[in-house]
């Protein structure tokens, strides 16, 4: 069957020059020449198609006669034949001078039910199937929280002080000298120099035990989260996660189809007795050792120690996310789990998104040698390899120092805005709220008094742009506190008091607070 098809690369270059809507895309127009129906009859459905749907828009001009015949490689005539139907019917309309354009008065059917039910504002009809599992994960209205940018909102940075100058310039510089090597697919694992520049980092910050050749380069904490999962795990397998503990890394277990086993966290991290009670024989663990999420603990020496010794007994892994681990205030930086591990049992996870910026979307891990062949087959069967740019002019901004004195510089910020706001907190409340993980990372945890339920509260403060990510949230089971996770890293020092104010008149406004 001999059929042609042609994007109308000449629409592409009129509208953006003439109209600047359709951001440069073009339509498709499939011609069958063994087809009974003729030519210029495939060419008029084509476009009433494309305008009906919306996808040619009032006043878009579309290419001339000529054009259209030379893009699709056939004789004039059938184009000239459609267009001149087209205009007959009031889908098209010619401008003297200028050409032809989809009409600025759409003939009345196109307003009828029947076209209507199909635009972008309408609701479809239909069942509309999705997973199970996708269904298990909460929408936007279920968590304003989670997308707030303002007051309290976690994971938000103090952006105004990232050296942005110093960042243009290298990205400038890198932007000058690209090569067209670049634009090819590029190693699985990540730029070899990024990698040494990591590996130097954690070998010295964060005393982990690697080198470059185990570092693989991901998006985030997230996608290396759903990356162990899909090599380490199978569906419907067990795994410990600590209860309550961060709910992306719940969501990446639940679409995995784990299942998942909570094991309660105390002042010593994560309950490796109870974990082993419950399910001995888990696949893997997956803890935040340095700074527990979101209650702040940091797992101690003996329950570390208990960790690596169940796992090396049981066969199982440990996945350990250090998201933040790079802000402490009370003490020095607290070594990796990994660092502990002499039976290659610890895949080790890091981000940039929170000592850089989010946007940066560059992360790592650190896998067992023995398993870097089955990370790199399952990543090239997700997204092939990582982006480039970024990791470039990364690599410049680590080797030049610039990295290690935005660290200093913002643990300094950061440290004073927790003192701020464990401050301002015991002003407004005192014993009412007690705070809970001041010591490390950009958030704490206030507990709430019986009777007052976080999740309504919180919901209630987002429409006033107030961000209390409710505490029980985070919990599997039966929550054990009702509180919130307050987030201080965006927040300027300045305005803290006034921000716990307005936490105070929405907790006052409750009528089990008083």
């Amino acid at each position: 069957m001999a059929i042609t098809t042609r994007p109308i690369s000449a629409i592409t270059t009129m509208m953006v020059e003439m109209t600047n809507v359709s951001g440069g895309f073009s339509p498709v127009i499939t011609l069958d020449r063994t087809a009974a129906k003729p030519l210029h009859r495939q060419i008029y459905d084509a476009f009433r198609a494309t305008i009906i749907g919306r996808n040619l828009q009032s006043g878009q001009q579309v290419p001339s006669s000529r054009t259209l015949a030379l893009e699709l490689g056939i004789s004039r005539i059938p184009v000239l034949s459609a267009y001149d139907q087209l205009l007959a019917e009031g889908y098209f309309e010619s401008r003297r001078g200028a050409g032809t354009f989809v009409s600025s008065s759409l003939p009345d059917q196109l307003m009828s039910c029947e076209y209507r039910s199909a635009g972008p504002d309408q609701p479809p009809s239909g069942p509309r199937k999705t997973s199970d599992r996708s269904a298990l994960l909460p929408g936007r209205e279920e968590s304003p929280w989670v997308f707030g940018s303002g007051a309290f909102s976690v994971g938000q940075l103090a952006f105004d002080h990232f050296p942005l100058q110093i960042w243009a310039n290298l990205v400038s510089r890198h932007a000058r000298k690209v090569r067209a090597s670049a634009l090819n697919y590029a190693e699985p694992m990540g730029s070899r120099d990024f990698r040494e520049a990591i590996a130097t980092y954690l070998r010295t910050a964060r005393a982990v035990h690697c080198d470059a050749s185990q570092i693989m380069v991901v998006s985030g904490s997230q996608q290396a989260l759903d990356l162990s999962a899909r090599v380490l795990l199978d569906p419907g397998r067990p795994v410990w996660v600590e209860d309550p503990s961060y709910r992306l890394m719940q969501f990446a277990l639940t679409m995995a189809g784990c299942r998942l086993i909570p094991v309660p966290v105390d002042g010593e991290g994560m309950d490796v007795a109870a974990g082993v009670k419950t399910c001995r024989k888990a696949r893997a663990a997956f803890v935040t050792p340095s700074h527990q999420f979101p209650l702040g603990v940091t797992m101690s020496a003996s329950r570390r120690l208990q960790l690596l010794d169940w796992a090396h007994n049981a066969g199982s892994w440990i996945v350990e996310d250090d998201y933040d681990s790079e802000y402490r205030y009370e003490s020095l930086p607290i070594a990796s789990l990994q660092g502990l591990d002499h039976g290659k049992r610890v895949i080790y996870i890091g981000t940039f998104s929170k000592t850089l910026f989010p946007a940066v979307r560059l992360g790592y891990m650190v896998i067992p040698t023995d398993l870097v062949d089955r990370f790199v087959a399952v990543r090239r069967a997700l997204d092939v390899c990582p982006p480039s740019f970024n990791q470039a002019v990364l690599t410049d901004f680590i080797n030049q120092g610039h990295f290690a004195r935005h660290i200093r510089k913002t643990r300094m910020v950061y440290a004073e805005r927790r003192s701020a706001l464990v401050v301002a907190v015991e002003q407004e409340f005192g014993s009412r709220l007690p705070i809970l993980g001041d010591e490390a990372g950009m958030n704490l945890a206030v507990k709430l008094p019986p009777g007052l339920a976080d999740r309504e509260i919180s919901i209630r403060a987002a429409a006033r742009n107030l961000w209390l990510w409710p505490l029980s949230t985070s919990y599997l089971g039966k929550p054990v506190h009702q509180g919130f996770i307050l987030g201080f890293g965006s927040i300027k020092k300045s305005d803290i008091p006034a921000a716990v104010r307005r936490l105070k008149d929405e907790l006052s406004a409750h009528p089990k607070w008083s």
